[in-house]
C-alpha cells in the first residue's frame, strides 16, 4: 500500500471512528448497564454479520435491537418465533391477484425483507422453520417457487433465544449456528447498574432516539473494515487456531477427549473479520492481535461442539479457547 493510500485510509478511519463513537452514545440513552454487549453487537454489524443474542427472557435483549435499528435509520423488522409459524410467514409467498379480468401470481414479500430482522425467541420454532433464514442469511436473498429475491443492503439478522434448559425450544441445528458471526451471552447487569436500569424505566421520562446514521453510511463503515489491514503472521495464529480446535489425531489430549467437532473455517473468518471492525471502531488501519483475542470467544463458542464429558465437568469453550491460543503461538 502507498503512503497516499495508507493517508487516506487513515483519514477515511479516523471519521468512521467519531461516527461511531456518536452511534454508540446515541444506543446508549436506551440500553443502560450493557456497554460491553453494545459494543460487541455493532462489532458484528459493522463486520456485516449476523448476531445471536442468548439470555433469560426480560435482560433487554429486544430493546437494544429495536434501539439499534432506530439509531441506524434502518427498516426493522420483528418475527416472533412461534411452534406454529411457517417458512413463508418469515420470506413471503405468492398470492393470486386478478387484473382486468385475468388472475396472475404476485409475490408478497415476508418481513425478511428489510434491513435489521429480529428474530425474536427462534429456538421456539421448528427446525423447518428456522431453516428459512438459512439462505437469507448466507445468500442475502429467498428463493420462492423458482424465483430469488435479493434482499435489501445492508442486512442483518439478529436473532434470540432463552437457554435451551427453558421448555418447549428446539436446539438451532450447527448449519444454521455456523452462520451467526458472534453468539453473544447476555447477563443481569451488577448492581450499580440494575439500580440505574430500575429507576430510568420506572419514571415517566423515556428516551427519544434519532438516527444518527443511515443505511448507505452503514454500507460504508462495512465496506471500510474490510479494507483494514490485517498482517499475514496474524490469519496463520487463526488459522493454527481453528486447527487446533479439532479433535484430529495431533492434537493435544484435553481437546481430543472433550471436543466432538471442532470450528469450521467460518470460525476463522468470523474473527479476523471482528477484529478488522474492532480495529475500525478504535480507529486503527490495522488489526492488532489483542482486537482478534477480544473476539475469538464470540465468534467460536457456538461452532465446537463438546463432548458428553466436557459438559459431565462443567469445562466451557474459554477454557479450551485458552489451550487453543497457546498451541496457535507455538504454530506461530
Amino acid at each position: 500500500m502507498s503512503e497516499a493510500t495508507e493517508g487516506a485510509l487513515r483519514e477515511r478511519v479516523g471519521e468512521m471512528r467519531r461516527r461511531i463513537a456518536v452511534l454508540r452514545n446515541e444506543v446508549g440513552k436506551a440500553v443502560l448497564g450493557q456497554r460491553d454487549l453494545v459494543d460487541q453487537l455493532l462489532l458484528a454489524v459493522v463486520a456485516g454479520g449476523h448476531v445471536l443474542l442468548e439470555g433469560l427472557p426480560g435482560l433487554g435483549k429486544t430493546l437494544l435491537v429495536k434501539s439499534l435499528a432506530r439509531s441506524l435509520g434502518l427498516a426493522f423488522s420483528r418475527i416472533q418465533f412461534t411452534p406454529d409459524l411457517m417458512p413463508a410467514d418469515i420470506t413471503g409467498t405468492r398470492v393470486i391477484e386478478e387484473r382486468q379480468g385475468e388472475r396472475a401470481f404476485r409475490f408478497q414479500p415476508g418481513p425478511i425483507f428489510t434491513n435489521l430482522l429480529l428474530a425474536d425467541e427462534i429456538n421456539r420454532a421448528t427446525p423447518k422453520t428456522q431453516s428459512a433464514l438459512l439462505e437469507a442469511m448466507q445468500e442475502y436473498s429467498v428463493t420462492v417457487g423458482t424465483t430469488t429475491h435479493r434482499l435489501r443492503q445492508p442486512f442483518s439478522v439478529v436473532a434470540t433465544q432463552n437457554p435451551i434448559e427453558l421448555e418447549g425450544t428446539y436446539p438451532l441445528p450447527e448449519a444454521q449456528l455456523d452462520r451467526f458471526l458472534f453468539k453473544l451471552e447476555v447477563t443481569l447487569p451488577g448492581e450499580d447498574d440494575l439500580v440505574a436500569v430500575l429507576e430510568a424505566t420506572t419514571g415517566d421520562q423515556h428516551p427519544e432516539l434519532t438516527a444518527v446514521l443511515t443505511g448507505e453510511e452503514l454500507v460504508e463503515l462495512q465496506q471500510t473494515a474490510r479494507q483494514i489491514l490485517c498482517g499475514e503472521h496474524l490469519v496463520r495464529y487463526v488459522a493454527a487456531l481453528v486447527r487446533a480446535s479439532h479433535p484430529t489425531a495431533d492434537a493435544d489430549p484435553t481437546t481430543r477427549r472433550l471436543v466432538r467437532f471442532g470450528a469450521s473455517p467460518r470460525a476463522g473468518q468470523a474473527i479476523i473479520l471482528a477484529g478488522k471492525a474492532r480495529a475500525l471502531l478504535d480507529g486503527r488501519p490495522c488489526v492488532a492481535k489483542e482486537d482478534l483475542l477480544a473476539v475469538m470467544l464470540p465468534a467460536v463458542r457456538h461452532r465446537v461442539v463438546l463432548s458428553f464429558e466436557a459438559e459431565a465437568e462443567g469445562t466451557g469453550i474459554a477454557e479450551l479457547l485458552a489451550g487453543w491460543q497457546v498451541r496457535a503461538e507455538r504454530h506461530g
